[in-house]
């Protein structure tokens, strides 16, 4: 990869928590805990992910900094939700913790040498893998987590249609164009 596509991804990487938080604006807070299917996580649930891998990202993060070569944290997600009662936990809470720890990994990684970009680790899921393809896979987690969010509001909007506002100035939820754009840009 070369700097230039480099740095294009760290840009990326770096946009993920506003995107999200942009995106979390757009869809009402009543269809946070949907769930279009049992085994399907709902906008909050994916939120809680989001701050839990975000802090295992962090730690991963430097253990490919300081001990290249050994094997990454393993964390098993559905058992991370349903173990640590993703439900009774605060996205409020989640989205303070995303931005402030996606930051400080920004940080450390616009000062590493190239040689770093290279080194590699062993990760439980995807096998051997350099810095740099962990990075990149990092930089998509986020915007693949919104792609869920919008099929649960698209599910949701089923049974939930839009009501017409009382006043011209309320605002109403997404209509099928805007989720058509929204699905674009991911």
């Amino acid at each position: 990869m070369s700097r230039d596509e480099r740095q294009a991804m760290l840009e990326s990487f770096a946009r993920g928590p506003s995107v999200l938080s942009a995106t979390l604006r757009q869809f009402p807070k009543k269809m946070w805990l949907f769930k279009p299917a049992p085994d399907r996580w709902s906008i909050h649930e994916i939120v809680l992910h989001l701050a839990d891998s975000e802090a295992t990202a962090y730690i991963r993060c430097r253990g490919f900094i300081a001990q290249p070569g050994r094997q990454v944290l393993d964390i098993d997600p559905s058992r991370w939700a349903g173990s640590l009662g993703y439900y009774y936990q605060s996205t409020r809470e989640a989205m303070e913790i995303i931005p402030r720890l996606r930051k400080m990994t920004c940080r450390l990684l616009a000062n590493l040498s190239d040689a770093l970009w290279s080194s590699s680790v062993e990760h439980p899921k995807h096998g051997p893998m350099t810095f740099e393809m962990w990075v990149s896979l990092q930089a998509h987690h986020i915007p693949h987590h919104l792609r869920h969010m919008l099929q649960n509001y698209e599910e949701w909007l089923k049974s939930n249609p839009p009501r017409k506002p009382a006043r011209l100035s309320e605002r109403l939820p997404m209509n099928v164009q805007e989720v058509s754009a929204l699905r674009r840009a991911f």
